[in-house]
């Protein structure tokens, strides 16, 4: 698994949750970008790994959004977006 960090560390979290999910964990990117000033972090894996990230009825995605939103504090919470393959 890559050990990068970056100065963001909502960033990092999610990328740590996202790869200890899925079956190719190197291939996980997880950037964060913005839309109209809200804070979005772009999920992006392979595509068979896609449903265990979102989950069944997106419980898996809402879960992750939870604890982001956690770890926010007080700070802006970004919105979680799984990118098509």
């Amino acid at each position: 698994m890559r050990r990068t960090s970056s100065d963001e560390p909502l960033v990092d979290l999610t990328r740590y949750i996202v790869e200890h999910l899925v079956d190719e964990p190197e291939a996980v990117t997880v950037t964060q970008t913005e839309d109209e000033g809200q804070p979005v972090i772009v999920i992006e894996v392979e595509d068979e790994d896609r449903g265990a990230v979102i989950g069944r009825q997106g419980r898996t995605i809402k879960a992750i959004e939870a604890v982001v939103r956690a770890a926010a504090g007080g700070g802006p919470v970004p919105v979680l977006e799984v990118a098509d393959g």
